[in-house]
C-alpha cells in the first residue's frame, strides 16, 4: 500500500518526513505536545535561513501527522519545487541539518522518482540495492545518510532484498545499529558533492535587476520580497481569460511606473526574461525601443506587472479577512519566544524600526510555514491585503530613489558555452576523467602481438599531447564485451583499481586444502537439491544414457564439421563482392613479401586477418562524426565507459 502511495506523488513534488528515532519511554513520548515543540525549534533554528529563501511555487513546510496504519507519528510535509529542482535540494540540505542538530530524529525524503538520493550515488551503490528492494531503507540521520542493509556472509544485521520492512521495524534498527547502516563513503561523498555550497548558495542564486513597476507593485515587493515569485508564474502560466483582466489594470494603473531593483531566483528571471510577448494596447503600457538603454527594464517591469494583474484578478478581498493578526494564534506565542531564545533578534530593543521589520519578516515567515492551510490567504490576496494596509503611496519620493538604486547583476550566467555545457554534463556523469588515464598495459597480444604493440605505442605517441588515448577506446571496448552480463541488462566493467578487494577466508581455506591433497566435499546448493528428485529416474535410465553417448559424440562432431563449410562458403562468396574493402586489414610483414611471386599470389587469394582495433575505432569516429555534437549510440557507450573524445575539429 505504501508503495503504491509513492508512486502517487506528483513529478514536481518533493514529499518529507521527520520521526523520532527512539523507542517508546516515558522520556520521550510519541505525542503531539513532544512534536510540536520539536516543530517550534527547528522553525526557530532554520528561520533566518528560511527568510532568505525565495520559493518557486511552495516553501518548506512542517506538520504534525499522527500514527496511520504501519507510519508512526511524524513531522511531514510536501512542498512543489516546479521548474527550480533547487528548491528540492534545498529541503534535503535542510533535512540533513535537522538530523544533524536534532539526533533524536531520522528524516526520508521522497519525490516521483522514489529514493532520488540513490540516484546521485548511482555508480557505488550496492548490487542488491534497486528501486524494488530500497523501499524503507533510506535515511538521514545524524546528518549523515543510512541505509538499512541487507544479511551478508560479514555481518547477518538488516533484512534480505526480498523483504520490506516497515518504518518502525527499520527506525528500531536504525537506533540499534547506526554504524552497520551508515551509507559508504563514497555514497556520503556523493551527496555531500551534490549539497555543496548552501546556504551560500541561496544569495548566488538569486538575480537582482531594474524594473520599471506600477508604484503599488514596489510598495508590495518592498514588504514582501518572495511574491515575486507567484507573480511570474502567473504570468508565465497565463491564458487568454487571464489576459482579459490586462486590458485596463484596474489594480496597478501602468502611470505610476517607477524604476526599483526587484530580486529574483534564476529560475524565475529566466522565465521572465525569455518570454517573448506583446502587451494589448488598451493596458496603456508602452515599450522603448530596443536600443534603449533601459528597454530591458522596461520590458521586465511590463511582465511582472502583468503577473501582479493576474494574481489580483483570480481572487477579491472581503472586508472579513483584513483584520486577521497572526498574534491571535495560539502557536505565535510560543514560536516568537523560541525566536528570542535563538537570538533572531540580535539584541535590537522592543518597538525599535529594526526590531519591528524583524517581526514583520517573522510573521510572514509563520504565516507560510506554520499555519493550516486552511488559514493561509492565497497570493493575490496577500498583495490586496498589502495595498489595503499599506499607507497613501508617494511617487515623488519613490522617484527620488531611483537615481540611488544599486547596480544591477550581469545576467552573462545565461550563456553557457559548448565547452561549459560539456564540463557540466561530465561533472554531472560523475567524473570527467579523461580516457589518456586508463591503463593500456593490460592488451592481451595474439600472435600479433608485437605489431600490434608497436602500433599501439605509436598511437600513443602521438596522441599524448591530445589528451586522450584511441587504445583506450577499444580496450575500453572489448571490456565492455567480455563483462558478464544478465537478463537485467548490461553492467559496465569496472575499473581494479577503483574496486575494493574482497577476500573470502573460507574459500581460501578449501582451496589450500584442495591443494594439499584434502577431502573434496562437494556441497549442496539449491539445484543440486533440485535435482536429487531426479535420481532414481537417472539410475533406471542410465544404461541407455551409456548407450547413447557415442551417438551423441558424433552429432556434435557433424555439427561442428557442417558449421565449418557453411562458414567456408560464406567466405567464398564474400570474397567475390567489395565487403572485404570496407574493413582495414593487417600489413604482412617484410619477410613475407621476400618470399616471392608465388607466395604473393597464394596471400592475395587467401583471408587476410582483420584489423580489429583499427576497424573499431574508426567505425566509432565515424558515428560519432554523423551525431553532429548530438547525443547518439556511440557518445553515450563511450561516455558510460568514462572515455571522453575532444569533438572533431577537422572540417572535412
Amino acid at each position: 500500500m505504501e508503495f503504491l502511495q509513492r508512486r502517487m506523488i506528483q513529478e514536481d513534488v518533493v514529499q518529507y518526513q521527520l520521526f523520532l528515532i527512539q523507542p517508546d519511554s516515558p522520556t520521550s513520548q510519541k505525542t503531539e505536545e513532544h512534536f510540536t515543540l520539536l516543530l517550534e525549534q527547528i522553525l526557530a533554528k532554520f528561520a533566518q535561513v528560511l527568510m532568505q529563501h525565495i520559493w518557486q511555487h511552495q516553501p518548506f513546510n512542517l506538520k504534525y501527522h499522527s500514527e496511520k496504519g504501519a507510519v508512526p507519528a511524524h513531522l511531514g510535509g510536501r512542498t512543489q519545487f516546479g521548474d527550480n529542482v533547487e528548491d528540492e535540494w534545498f529541503i534535503v540540505y535542510l533535512l540533513q541539518q535537522i538530523t544533524e542538530a536534532f539526533p533524536e530524529l531520522a528524516a526520508r525524503v521522497q519525490d516521483n522518482d522514489g529514493e532520488f538520493l540513490l540516484i546521485e550515488a548511482a555508480d557505488y551503490l550496492p548490487k542488491w540495492l534497486n528501486p524494488d528492494s530500497s523501499e524503507n531503507r533510506v535515511f538521514l540521520y545524524r546528518g549523515d545518510l543510512h541505509i538499512i542493509p541487507c544479511p551478508s556472509k560479514s555481518s547477518s544485521t538488516g533484512f534480505s532484498k526480498e523483504e520490506v520492512p516497515s518504518v518502525a521495524e527499520a527506525l528500531a534498527l536504525l537506533f540499534t545499529n547506526p554504524e552497520a547502516c551508515r551509507a559508504s563513503p563514497k555514497i556520503c561523498s556523493a551527496l555531500r558533492r551534490r549539497l555543496e555550497g548552501y546556504p551560500e548558495k541561496i544569495k548566488t542564486g538569486l538575480h537582482r535587476a531594474h524594473c520599471f513597476i506600477p508604484a503599488g507593485i514596489a510598495c508590495v515587493l518592498a514588504q514582501r520580497p518572495d511574491l515575486v515569485a507567484p507573480a511570474v508564474s502567473a504570468f508565465y502560466l497565463r491564458d487568454p481569460v487571464d489576459l482579459q483582466a490586462c486590458r485596463t489594470f484596474r489594480t496597478f494603473p501602468p502611470d505610476t511606473r517607477v524604476l526599483t531593483m526587484v530580486t529574483f531566483t534564476r529560475c524565475l528571471y529566466a522565465q521572465l526574461l525569455q518570454q517573448q510577448f506583446t502587451p494589448d494596447r488598451r493596458s496603456g503600457f508602452t515599450l522603448p525601443p530596443r536600443s534603449h538603454p533601459q528597454y530591458k527594464a522596461h520590458e521586465l517591469g511590463m511582465k511582472l506587472a502583468h503577473g501582479f494583474e493576474i494574481l489580483c484578478s483570480r481572487c477579491r478581498l472581503p472586508t472579513s479577512e483584513l483584520d486577521a493578526p497572526v498574534s491571535c494564534n495560539p502557536q505565535w506565542k510560543g514560536f516568537i519566544d523560541s525566536l528570542k531564545r535563538n537570538g533572531y533578534f540580535r539584541g535590537q530593543l522592543e518597538g525599535s524600526a529594526q526590531y519591528r521589520e524583524l517581526t514583520r519578516a517573522a510573521e510572514n515567515f509563520f504565516k507560510q510555514s506554520v499555519l493550516t492551510k486552511s488559514s493561509t490567504l492565497s497570493p493575490g490576496k496577500e498583495v490586496l491585503q498589502l495595498l489595503q494596509k499599506s499607507e497613501p503611496l508617494n511617487l515623488e519620493e519613490l522617484k527620488k530613489h531611483e537615481s540611488q538604486l544599486p547596480e544591477e547583476d550581469s545576467d552573462s550566467w545565461l550563456d553557457i558555452t559548448a565547452q561549459d555545457l560539456e564540463r557540466l554534463l561530465q561533472e554531472r556523469s560523475g567524473g570527467g576523467a579523461d580516457v589518456g588515464s586508463q591503463n593500456p598495459s593490460s592488451t592481451k597480444q595474439t600472435g600479433y602481438g608485437m605489431d600490434a604493440a608497436k602500433r599501439e605505442k605509436e598511437m600513443e605517441d602521438n596522441e599524448e599531447a591530445a589528451g586522450y588515448s584511441l587504445v583506450a577506446v577499444s580496450q575500453g571496448m572489448k571490456k565492455f564485451l567480455n563483462a558478464m552480463s544478465s537478463h537485467e541488462g548490461a553492467e559496465l566493467p569496472r575499473s581494479s583499481a577503483t574496486q575494493p578487494i574482497s577476500f573470502d577466508p573460507g574459500s581460501m581455506v578449501k582451496a589450500l586444502d584442495r591443494l594439499l591433497g584434502g577431502k573434496e566435499e562437494e556441497e549442496l546448493d539449491s539445484d543440486d537439491l533440485d535435482d536429487d528428485d531426479d535420481d532414481d529416474d537417472d539410475y533406471e535410465n542410465e544404461e541407455n544414457e551409456d548407450g547413447s553417448s557415442g551417438h551423441s559424440e558424433m552429432n556434435e562432431t557433424e555439427t561442428v564439421d557442417s558449421l565449418r563449410r557453411y562458414m567456408d562458403q560464406m567466405d567464398e562468396e564474400l570474397m567475390k563482392t567489395n565487403v572485404g574493402q570496407s574493413f582495414h586489414q593487417m600489413k604482412s610483414s617484410k619477410t613475407e613479401v621476400d618470399n616471392g611471386s608465388a607466395s604473393l599470389k597464394d596471400a592475395e587469394e587467401e583471408i587476410q586477418p582483420l584489423d580489429v582495433d583499427v576497424n573499431l575505432v574508426s567505425n566509432l569516429l565515424e558515428s560519432l562524426t554523423c551525431q553532429d555534437g548530438l547525443a547518439g549510440p556511440a557518445s553515450n557507450l563511450l561516455q558510460s565507459l568514462g572515455i571522453y573524445l575532444p569533438p572533431n575539429s577537422d572540417p572535412a
